[in-house]
């Protein structure tokens, strides 16, 4: 099953969570913070939002990253992706 956002919205897959700190001391899963890189899955269309016309400048494949709570997070057959709008997007890493 795939996933496709429709207007502005883009799926992205979290990168997994650090394991270790710099400093050699492994963290449970409950002390790993919510990763803030992402890579993107699947990009809208863009469109006409709010009045105003939104050309989207992610692609699928782009590393990017996000607030630490925006967008909805899903799970489909077993993988677990958030939705954001484009405007979530604080930067795209090159």
């Amino acid at each position: 099953m795939n996933i496709k956002p429709l207007l502005d919205r883009v799926v992205l897959k979290a990168e997994e969570a650090e394991e270790k700190t710099s400093g050699g001391i492994f963290l449970s899963s409950g002390s790993q913070e919510k990763p803030q890189f992402s890579v993107v899955v699947a990009v809208g269309p863009g469109g006409i939002v709010d009045g105003k016309e939104v050309k989207m400048y992610v692609k699928e494949g782009d590393k990017v990253i996000t607030g630490k709570f925006s967008g909805t997070e899903v799970k489909l057959d077993g993988e677990e992706y958030t939705i954001v709008r484009q405007s979530d997007i604080l930067a795209v890493v090159e």
